[in-house]
């Protein structure tokens, strides 16, 4: 058994709209078929009781290896914590080879769960032990480790239930919400619009005090100390007992409350500067701890802290009865649970002095020992609840503290005798303010009712309604999927929009190319709507980037299926028919949100079903306008995008904007046929957008075709008087479209330059040439610098025999490279010959022939 490859499908894909483990599993005969293995599922079950055997199709046990390692690894991440139920195995085309596809929640979880599953099958098959427990383990700390902690991860919830998508930029907790210009950032309990002023400010314990003093907000008096003596000195003065606290310190790490001895004090003096640079001695408040959770300019929760402590039984000593109550699952190392295991350190053992006990000291039945005096729940502490009690003055208090340092998300520490009473009134005072606070507390306190916090932040972030989004347009299809992006994207510019775009070459931010290459995939989407100066996203969405990795959003506003080919892309990743490579390229129109659209191509029957997977409405566009599917759509009141004598009708129950084509460039008067499918996809692309028509009509009118505007996307040059026509097209489909747009431009002879790329299947590279050889007097044929895992020559040898019965071509020639053919054509054309150059290298092939019909029109004036 082997595990041929691994992928994490980071978002919506060919299986699921969740996040997945996909893996190819190779298994032997054996392996295929456990009823060969009878003692497999004994000692399966053995080494791991837990596992649930789930039925496959047929009922029964997992007819394979593969389908144990697709439960297990479910099982795995399951009982580790994970939030999985989705798995998937299915055989593929090759015999004894699997697609094993399995949900998980945090990617390097998943794939730790992968192994372990495989080892376990393994084990398994060798009769060998294997340790479940210690792998469950070691699964669950890295979950732990991995995961949003409760602060953050409440934030995100909450904006999960709003519909705002949101993406984690780190493994710590800095997270975006939104796309493009409509994001906004957050790091765990802080929001991007606080100023590093007001953190500084906030991580000064000092200065705080100050501000907040001099706001009339009542304040322990105290004093920055340079050394234990010091700080001994300061205490005497102000009068015992005293706090030590880190000037600069966060989350409670080391304060220390309620000092009343010298030792005690030089104990919280070493405990303060190894948290931070230097020490503050306050004068102490009798009082309990409060947390007051300030969003914006409004009291949000309230929670009493008490320290953290052990009821002694009698029987167990101090040691032993801390490590009990760190036993509880609530409590954990880090912030990931809602409580934090007890700190047994040298400040505790000061603490247990005070009371006249020692860590081994057994303390009476119903003995409340108290751990520490200060109480942070991030040192072991407990928390109560008492938002509902809160006096408006003291809540004021704490907004008046917030806004004094300017913090938009403030955890305000007070210590009073209750919260029933305004601070004067009972002589209470707040200590400290945080930036960043922590929200376990008021998520789940130990005791009371949980508080929405996660809701009140994004509402604060977020205006009612506002759910951060920008209109995302997804385009796929077979071919004219380049085109229909530049042009949708050059429309919604008319309507004053910052338009990001990707494409098979490049990523383009407001007409700017920051990127290069293909560029079609999740990744550059990405980073589309992670810029901060996009208003709206067009996305060329090719079905390698959907296989490799799922789409990069949750949903789009809009999903273009242009065409589905019938001899492209197939063969490639289990794809293998028309049908497989229709139920991929649909995963786009599953995702368009509630509101939005599906634009589907009417006259290609297979994209037109696609309507079955969309949530939201469809736009039906054809160049027919008999189109059985567009006019039953039209009846029915919805929306269709159609050719209509010399223009282009957009109806929705009667005719909202008539577009005619000789208005539209793209399409040289409508001759151009596969552009005005273009043209159809992207007024319907923008429709359903909602841009204006008058920016639509500016659109089309404006986009001139061009070797800038569209590279490689039938190019028109002039060489000496001979037409010469760059384009990009490599596919059986492609050649037939462009056939028919070569076929109305007058020509005395007919040239054409092609090369095949070596990852289609064979019959496709022989059909391109097949239906050039009935179209074209001559052919050359060139071999690309890339032959996509062909052999030398294998490529060229494939292209010839397609042209083995062709009607018309009768002048063959190959030839080693790109520029080479190039040449090679440019030299055999006279004045009104038609030359079609099937291009690879877009960007230096476009460069090239610019140059050489630049230096044949600079010749002829000369």
């Amino acid at each position: 058994m082997e595990i041929e490859r691994v992928r994490a499908l980071r978002g919506p894909n060919l299986w699921s709209r969740r996040t997945a483990i996909e893996a190819i599993v190779h298994c032997n005969e054996d392996e295929r078929d456990l009823s060969r293995l009878p003692g497999f599922i004994k000692h399966l079950r053995a080494i791991y009781p837990q596992l649930q055997v789930l039925p496959v199709p047929d009922g029964g046990v997992p007819r394979s290896a593969a389908h144990v390692i697709e439960i297990a690894t479910l099982s795995l991440q399951a009982q580790a914590g994970c939030p999985v139920s989705f798995s998937r195995c299915g055989l593929t085309p090759d015999a004894g080879v699997f697609q094993v596809v399995v949900e998980y929640s945090e990617e390097c979880v998943g794939r730790a769960a992968l192994d372990i599953a495989q080892r376990l099958v393994q084990a398994t098959l060798d009769d060998a032990p294997f340790d479940v427990e210690s792998e469950v383990a070691r699964l669950q700390e890295m979950d732990e480790d991995e995961r949003l902690g409760p602060s953050t991860g409440s934030i995100v919830t909450a904006a999960v239930e709003r519909g705002i998508p949101y993406r984690r930029l780190t493994s710590g907790s800095l997270v975006q919400f939104g796309w493009g210009s409509r994001q906004r950032r957050i790091q765990a309990a802080e929001i991007d619009r606080t100023s590093a002023i007001a953190q500084s400010i906030a991580q000064d314990k000092q200065l705080t005090k100050q501000l907040l003093k001099a706001a009339g907000v009542p304040v322990p008096d105290g004093r920055e100390v340079s050394s234990a003596e010091d700080a001994w000195v300061a205490a005497c003065a102000m009068g015992l007992p005293v706090v030590v606290k880190p000037k600069d310190g966060h989350q409670g790490r080391g304060v220390t409350v309620n000092i009343e001895t010298k030792p005690h004090l030089e104990a919280a003096y070493r405990a303060a500067m190894e948290a931070g640079t230097k020490v503050l001695v306050e004068r102490y408040i009798p009082g309990h701890d409060y947390r007051f959770l300030v969003v914006g300019d409004k009291l949000i929760a309230a929670a009493r802290r008490d320290p953290p402590f052990v009821i002694g039984d009698g029987v167990h000593t101090v040691k032993e009865l801390v490590e009990e109550v760190n036993r509880d699952p609530r409590r954990g190392s880090g912030h990931a649970t809602s409580l934090t295991k007890i700190r047994f350190d040298e400040i505790a053992f000061t603490c247990l002095e005070l009371q006249d006990l020692t860590p081994t000291s057994i303390p009476g039945k119903g003995l409340r020992v108290v751990l520490r005096n200060n109480a942070n729940l991030s040192t072991g502490g407990t928390a109560t609840d008492v938002t509902d009690e809160v006096h408006p003055d003291l809540a004021a208090r704490a907004v008046a503290a917030a806004q004094m340092v300017g913090l938009d998300i403030c955890g305000v520490d007070v210590v009073c005798q209750n919260v029933l009473k305004s601070l004067e009134e009972q002589n209470g005072g707040i200590v400290e303010v945080n930036a960043a606070p922590g929200l376990r507390m008021h998520l789940s306190p130990s005791y009371g009712t949980g508080r929405k916090v996660g809701e009140a932040i994004i509402a604060e972030m977020f205006g009612n309604g506002d759910d951060a989004r920008i209109p995302v347009i997804a385009v796929t299809g077979t071919n004219g999927k380049t085109t229909t992006v530049r042009l949708t994207a050059h429309i919604l510019e008319q309507a004053s929009l910052r338009v990001g775009m990707t494409l098979t070459d490049g990523v383009y931010v407001q007409g700017t190319q920051i990127d290069s290459g293909d560029c079609s995939g999740p990744r550059s989407a990405r980073s589309v709507l992670m810029h901060p100066d996009v208003d709206a996203a067009v996305l060329e969405t090719a079905r390698g980037g959907i296989l490799r990795e799922g789409l990069a959003f949750d949903r789009c506003q809009v999903a273009v299926v242009t065409n589905i080919g019938t001899g492209d892309h197939l063969g490639l990743n289990y794809i293998t028919t028309v049908e497989d490579l229709a139920v991929l390229k649909r995963v786009i129109v599953q995702n368009v949100s509630a509101t939005g659209y599906a634009v589907l191509n009417a006259d290609d029957p297979i994209a037109a079903r696609c309507n079955v997977a969309c949530p939201g409405g469809v736009i039906y566009f054809s160049r027919n306008p008999a189109n059985p599917i567009s006019v039953t759509h039209r009846a029915q009141g919805r929306r269709v995008v159609v050719v209509d004598g010399d223009a282009i009708s957009c109806v929705e129950g009667a005719e909202l904007c008539r577009l005619p084509l000789a208005d539209i460039p793209l399409t040289f008067g409508g001759r151009i046929g596969f552009q005005v499918e273009n043209v159809l996809a992207a007024v319907a692309a923008a429709w359903g957008a909602g841009v204006d028509w008058p920016h639509i009509r500016a659109g089309l009118a404006t986009f001139v075709p061009s070797v800038a505007a569209t590279p490689g996307r039938f190019n028109l040059m002039d060489y000496r008087g001979a037409t010469v026509i760059a384009d990009y097209g490599h596919n059986p489909d492609a050649m037939v479209a462009l056939v028919q747009a070569v076929t109305a431009i007058p020509a005395k002879r007919r040239l054409v330059v092609i090369s095949g790329a070596g990852d289609r299947r064979d019959e496709d590279i022989r059909d391109q040439t097949r239906i050039l050889g009935n179209a074209f007097d001559a052919a050359i044929l060139y071999q690309d610098a890339c032959q996509r895992g062909r052999a030398d020559g294998e490529v060229l040898a494939l292209l010839r025999e397609g042209l083995g019965n062709a009607s018309r071509t009768r002048e063959v020639s190959e030839i080693n490279g790109e520029f080479v053919a190039i040449d090679a054509a440019l030299a055999q054309l006279e004045a009104g010959d038609l030359c079609l150059i099937l291009i690879d290298q877009v960007e230096e092939a476009l460069a090239y022939l610019t140059e050489r019909c630049k230096e044949a029109q600079a010749a002829a004036v000369a």
